[in-house]
């Protein structure tokens, strides 16, 4: 693998070319499973070096703390409260940011390799709010100076905390930051995310703002821990229950085998090929990345359970052990979309919550109110598998379960140069990024390479097999599919897995700028598996006539099929009493 330039297969480029998409596909599946992206050594580089200073960040700032210490005593301090406290407040606004999730290379963000505040910072740029019917004060799509003031603020309050001197505590303790200085940050996240729910979602507010409550209930100058000790070891085991909850399901296995032929630490082909179950004609998850998926939900399950009921010793160590190398794995492996830091910060919990502060149980907790939050977070989990449609998969906790809502957007070559021409952002569409930086031939090849990471997941296999329903006979040569993650990554500033993000929102909210002409973008949008239906709902839409077609397809068709395989079965089929005009034909797909 070379260091600068990525390593793509070795085959007949012209032969290749003149193939149909499908066809194009099959041999970058293939690469996929046994060299996985083959991202360019420098790009694994640079995500060690963003954990390095995400590490070295949340540590320096921690060692301003008055009275705490020299960054380099960090051994003697790391178990301070407070350290624990700065480290989730650095946390989200890293994320929010735009530094941890959705950053750089690995999630087709080149150039610049970051959204987020270089578009929340920049009025006109399009905003998704949540509920603009029902929120008043929150409709348009357009964001304002208001926008940009909230955003500032939210990163200024984040700082805030961060340089905040500690009160209260045991004799030699720095003691913990003054729980009122936290409803600033907390607001300002209600306010922005009512305003626009990407900034919200991008700052993993279901994680890090809800370990953030926990932090008002420490008893005033006194400085007592002890309740919120125990609301965060709870809603630590709710995120790991919430996310192996998630997994039971068969698309799991899927996204283990993916991960694993991509993990840079596995550099044997052969061994990357066992994850699939008869290389390189069979594709599909093996018998290995089954046993690894569903023994791993298994670990999720039991060993939190233990890290919360043992009270330290050797017990609480083999658990602690277990679950550091059960992050270390996803970490290593560099997973698409990178929740690296996310990983980091998991490990710190284990080490700071269930090992330090073994001896802190949940028969201690004096302060109810405690437990309503962990319910309130417990809820919306299980409301998010039961109604999938109606919630994000991040608050759903559906982190790694295979199971997400996702899109294909088909653009016509007019259609990406009026989305150029008319959307205010800080970025081209990856294949455009692609090109500037390897050329039309290889950007190509990168772009299928892309392709191929989205029909080795089950609902891959639904999007591309119902690009013929949605584009017609044209559609190898009239249209260029773009994943909807990317869509929104320019747009939105900000992508991470969650498809509601560029789902029929915003495309609407693209159209009022772009006034796209009939034929031009066809959406494809699948929506998640709900708990115990066998089917996903998709549906079709073109911008500017609306819904064209609405049905189910089965998870059993995507299980049985090749990612390559092309058209599926679908069932239940809807479709407008007034059907929008054809496509035209228009230029070769690039």
């Amino acid at each position: 693998m070379g260091f600068i330039s990525p390593n793509l297969p070795d085959l007949d480029r012209e032969a290749w070319a003149r193939g149909s998409r499908m066809e194009r596909m099959r041999p970058m599946v293939q690469d996929w499973a046994q060299a996985g992206f083959s991202a360019p050594d420098a790009v694994l580089v640079l995500y060690v070096v963003k954990i390095a200073l995400y590490c070295f960040g949340a540590a320096a700032l921690t060692a301003l703390t008055p009275g705490i210490g020299d960054l380099g005593d960090i051994a003697d301090w790391w178990t301070e409260p407070i350290f624990f406290q700065k480290v989730v407040v650095f946390t989200l606004l890293f994320e929010v940011l735009g530094f941890g999730c959705g950053f750089g290379p690995l999630t087709l963000r080149f150039l610049p390799p970051i959204g987020a505040f270089l578009h929340w910072l920049r009025p006109g740029t399009v905003r998704l709010p949540p509920w603009p019917s029902v929120v008043p004060l929150t409709r348009g799509t357009h964001r304002s100076w208001l926008d940009v003031v909230l955003y500032g603020a939210l990163l200024l309050a984040a700082v805030q905390l961060l340089l905040a001197p500690g009160q209260g505590g045991r004799p030699g303790s720095v003691g913990v930051i003054d729980p009122l200085l936290f409803l600033p940050l907390l607001g300002l996240l209600v306010l922005v995310g009512l305003r626009d729910k990407t900034i919200f979602l991008a700052a993993r507010s279901e994680v890090y703002a809800t370990l953030a409550v926990f932090f008002l209930f420490t008893a005033g100058t006194g400085g007592d821990t002890t309740d919120m000790l125990v609301g965060l070891k709870l809603m630590m085991v709710l995120i790991w229950w919430g996310a192996a909850t998630s997994k039971l399901n068969q698309h799991f296995p899927h996204v283990v085998s993916v991960m694993m032929s991509n993990s840079p630490v596995l550099r044997s082909k052969t061994v990357k090929r066992r994850f699939h179950r008869d290389f390189p004609d069979d594709i599909r998850p093996s018998r290995l990345s089954a046993n690894l998926a569903h023994g791993g939900t298994v670990v999720e399950y039991v060993v939190p359970l233990v890290l919360l009921l043992s009270d330290g010793g050797p017990v609480t160590a083999v658990a602690a052990v277990v679950m550091v190398c059960f992050h270390l794995q996803i970490l290593t492996s560099l997973p698409m979309g990178v929740p690296l830091e996310w990983n980091v910060f998991m490990i710190f919990g284990i080490g700071f919550l269930f090992v330090e502060n073994a001896s802190v149980g949940i028969g201690e907790l004096g302060n109810p109110l405690v437990l309503l939050v962990i319910a309130a977070a417990a809820a919306v989990v299980v409301l998010g598998n039961l109604f999938p449609h109606q919630f994000s998969f991040l608050p759903a906790m559906r982190y790694y379960a295979g199971n997400w809502a996702t899109s294909l957007w088909c653009f016509t070559p007019s259609a990406i140069a009026k989305l150029d021409a008319s959307v205010a952002k800080g970025a081209r569409l990856p294949a455009a990024q692609l090109e500037t930086l390897y050329g039309a031939e290889t950007a190509s090849l990168l772009v299928h390479k892309g392709y191929a990471f989205r029909a080795m997941h089950t609902h891959g296999r639904a999007l591309f097999g119902l690009i013929p329903r949605a584009c017609g006979p044209d559609h190898e040569t009239a249209y260029a599919p773009h994943d909807g993650e990317f869509v929104a990554g320019i747009t939105l500033g900000w992508n991470f897995g969650d498809g509601h993000l560029h789902h029929e929102q915003l495309l609407e909210a693209l159209q009022e700028r772009c006034a796209w002409e009939p034929g031009e973008v066809r959406l494809i949008a699948l929506e998640s598996q709900r708990f115990w239906d066998p089917r996903q709902e998709y549906r079709l839409v073109d911008a500017a006539t609306g819904e064209l077609e609405r049905g189910f397809v089965h998870v059993s068709d995507m299980l049985d099929r090749q990612p390559w395989a092309g058209g599926i079965p679908v069932h239940d089929v809807v479709t407008p009493t007034v059907t929008a005009p054809a496509p035209r034909t228009l230029t070769p797909e690039v």
